[in-house]
């Protein structure tokens, strides 16, 4: 029963897509122009719009982690995919969110800060290499690619440090959301 509270609170949490709230209050609507995760809010409100939209993404992951740490300290895997699938398919917006980077990274800085230090490093080297090499023949935006690559090396470090589970969950979550994302065509202007 404390499971199914911890997945319903985590995936509400992920519900509060910071990007949608953050360009609603400005009086615009992400939705119709890009994700509203991080990366669409630098495109659509620039920078420092960016880091409050991205930290308020992480403080989601960082408050169902620690939800799920005092109420099921063993399944801390079932916050983390509910609040990046909430992130991604949230209740509150049309089940139109972001991509999930930014709720994983959070639940993974309380359940296994190792791990996630490991996997972000290697992706932030491998994003100015990629945009320098293969970006322009892949079209693919850098971050993720960087993701796609970083991900197995963040297996390899959650054997070592702890995670596993987290990520695993986070991760499948995040391949559904890039799946559909690539499956349904998008409207110019309507980046799902």
């Amino acid at each position: 029963m404390l499971a199914l509270l911890v997945a319903v609170l985590s995936y509400l949490l992920g519900s509060l897509v910071t990007g949608v709230l953050y360009s609603r209050a400005r009086g615009a609507d992400i939705l119709g122009r890009d994700l509203p995760g991080g990366s669409g809010t630098y495109r659509q409100f620039g920078r420092n719009a960016a880091i409050l939209v991205t930290a308020g993404d992480i403080l989601k992951g960082v408050l169902a982690a620690l939800l799920a740490r005092a109420l099921i300290p063993e399944q801390t895997w079932i916050a983390t995919l509910a609040v990046v699938l909430g992130h991604c398919y949230p209740l509150f917006f049309r089940f139109r969110g972001g991509g999930g980077i930014a709720p994983l990274m959070g639940a993974l800085l309380v359940v296994a800060p190792l791990t996630l230090l490991g996997t972000l490093a290697l992706g932030l080297a491998l994003i100015p290499l990629y945009r320098a090499t293969l970006q322009s023949r892949l079209n693919l935006n850098a971050v993720p690619f960087a993701t796609a690559v970083a991900v197995p090396l963040g297996v390899l470090l959650s054997l070592r440090y702890g995670g596993l589970a987290d990520l695993l969950a986070g991760s499948a979550a995040m391949a559904v959301r890039a799946a559909h994302l690539l499956a349904v065509p998008v409207a110019q202007g309507d980046k799902r």
